[in-house]
């Protein structure tokens, strides 16, 4: 099944390391690749606000306020984990530090500025909590150790097994700290997949070491466009990679089979977003298609300081395309389990914006730590759920400033999200996903004035913070958490499925054996395995991938912080 050429559906970061692998390992030339994308952003985002507002998603919802910056999310790197993300970081140079790569330039940043929170759960009447006490009990430790130590050829006993289900005799365990850390730092949900958080317990074990203060947690330099998007779309550029943005893909051209199981796409039908026209693309017997089937940015809307983010219930065009491809096949995934449970998976974050650092020096007296991406999380008084657990009111994230490059030295940008969007708020007797960006700014001051240790409070200060604020960019996101929903292991197609000539899968929603998700480990892993696949590699050349879980002294460690 060797190629000489691939067309790439999706310009994310699965499909750019799968380019980034056919050039350097495969010794393609750039021009034999084509990537059709709806915008270039892709899931690790950030830039200022203007230039989100003619992407695809936004059209339809015009901003009256487009100043400030936007991220619709960013998530946590770990190099002792995220092994395949640095290798590919380490084959391009960085685009704001001359004469290192990206991988370097993150390295060198990150040795800095090490990440130690010290606020990581907040409580009103408490105030800063302290996670380094878990609070399990011993029915909490048994329930996750047996997750730690079931073997892989096991895991499918977890299809369709929530978290929910599997600790449904102990609800104690949404009761603990290690619970509220968990939810937050990775956005799990008690209905989530509870496969998945095996996955997690797996390849994070040793963060129970140190998950109060995620000193295993690092950080880009910038926000990830910036400093790993962007990289990436130059080196490709500058090696001749075709890059066709507002381009969607909308269906497929497949050729007959008489056992209707092998998987050959000989057309793309491709609708350009700017003049509405529709072309079919034929593909040959020398081109790879490679498609990522799924993004968690799909359908986001924003909303700006004075308006709700609107909620869009377009199902998510890349899903789209992956469930027209089920319709031919049988052995392609379910979709559905991903992209029709938006109760599931649907997030709000926002992104705000200051023209001061008023703001970010209270937020610095209250949490005791200066600005560089902790993780702080606000939690409720009161149990809200059948399972007895609090409320995780909201998080917030305050960056190493500056977090964009074009911002000014006085400017300050905080990054926020409620993970259950549908409660209401403390101090905003609404909605979170109702909530314009000014009352959202007025949420947060609410919760870190609740556990503000004075002498004097922050909520004095709320008229001249609103002030400050240049903008807060509301961005709801129907499909956030989507790839960790319940799930069984069928449910996403293999990276290669069985059968197919030449079409594969990257992303979360491909199945990959061990890989946890939600991370660019696993994005970037599933384009190297499809680039060494259609240029005839080994898969022995693939990144090695590190068994934490089967280190005797991280294990070790793991226990004796389960009693703490």
């Amino acid at each position: 099944m060797v190629k000489t050429k691939a067309v790439m559906i999706g310009a994310g970061l699965a499909n750019m390391a799968a380019a980034v692998y056919l050039i350097q390992e495969a010794h393609w030339q750039g021009d034999q690749i084509t990537f059709y994308g709806a915008d270039m952003h892709g899931a690790n985002d950030g830039g200022p606000t203007g230039d989100f507002t003619n992407e695809y998603w936004n059209k339809a919802h015009p901003m009256d306020n487009q100043t400030g910056y936007v991220a619709r999310g960013g998530r946590m790197l770990n190099y002792r984990t995220y092994v395949d993300l640095m290798d590919l970081l380490d084959r391009i140079p960085s685009v704001t530090e001359s004469g290192m790569t990206a991988a370097e330039d993150t390295h060198d940043f990150d040795a800095h500025h090490r990440t130690y929170d010290k606020a990581r759960l907040l409580q009103g009447g408490k105030g800063i909590i302290d996670g380094g006490k878990l609070g399990l009990n011993n029915k909490d430790r048994v329930l996750l150790s047996k997750l730690v130590m079931m073997p892989d050829d096991e895991e499918t006993k977890l299809d369709n097994v929530s978290i929910a289900d599997y600790f449904k005799d102990d609800p104690h365990m949404f009761q603990t700290n290690f619970w509220y850390m968990w939810e937050t730092t990775f956005a799990f949900r008690v209905q989530s997949s509870a496969q998945e958080l095996r996955r997690y317990m797996h390849q994070m074990i040793y963060e129970f070491t140190q998950i109060e203060h995620l000193v295993g947690v690092n950080r880009t330099r910038y926000n990830q466009f910036e400093s790993m998007m962007l990289p990436l779309i130059k080196y490709l550029e500058g090696q001749g990679v075709t890059f066709l943005d507002n381009r969607i893909v909308t269906d497929w051209d497949f050729a007959n089979s008489e056992l209707q199981d092998e998987i050959t796409v000989t057309g793309l039908h491709v609708k350009n977003l700017e003049t509405g026209d529709e072309d079919v693309v034929p593909i040959d017997g020398d081109t790879a298609v490679i498609f990522t089937n799924g993004s968690i940015t799909d359908s986001a809307t924003m909303g700006d300081y004075n308006t709700p983010a609107p909620e869009n219930m377009e199902y998510g065009i890349s899903a789209a395309l992956w469930k027209k491809a089920t319709e031919h096949f049988y052995n392609l995934g379910t979709p559905d389990k991903f992209f029709n449970d938006r109760k599931s998976s649907e997030w709000v974050s926002f992104t705000l914006t200051t023209k001061n650092h008023l703001l970010l020096n209270e937020i610095t007296r209250i949490t005791t730590q200066v600005p560089g991406n902790a993780l702080n999380s606000f939690l409720s008084t009161t149990p809200i759920t059948p399972l007895g657990h609090k409320d995780v009111n909201m998080s917030i994230v305050v960056h190493h400033q500056p977090h964009f490059t074009t911002q000014k030295p006085n400017e300050s940008v905080i990054w926020g999200y409620f993970l259950y969007p549908r409660r209401t708020g403390e101090f905003v007797h609404k909605p979170y996903i109702k909530m314009t960006g000014k009352e959202m700014a007025q949420e947060l001051i609410g919760q870190l004035a609740k556990v503000d240790p004075g002498p004097n409070n922050i909520k004095d200060k709320e008229p001249e913070i609103l002030d400050s604020i240049i903008n807060n960019i509301p961005v709801y996101m129907p499909y956030a958490s989507a790839l960790f929903n319940n799930r069984a292991k069928t449910d996403r197609p293999e990276v290669i499925p069985a059968h197919s000539t030449n079409l594969a899968f990257t992303g979360e929603f491909a199945e990959q054996p061990y890989q946890m998700i939600f991370t660019e480990q696993s994005a970037v892993r599933s384009g190297e395995i499809a680039a060494y696949h259609f240029a005839g590699i080994s898969m022995d050349n693939l990144v090695d991938t590190p068994r934490y879980d089967k280190d005797p002294k991280t294990l070790l460690r793991a226990t004796k912080k389960m009693f703490s």
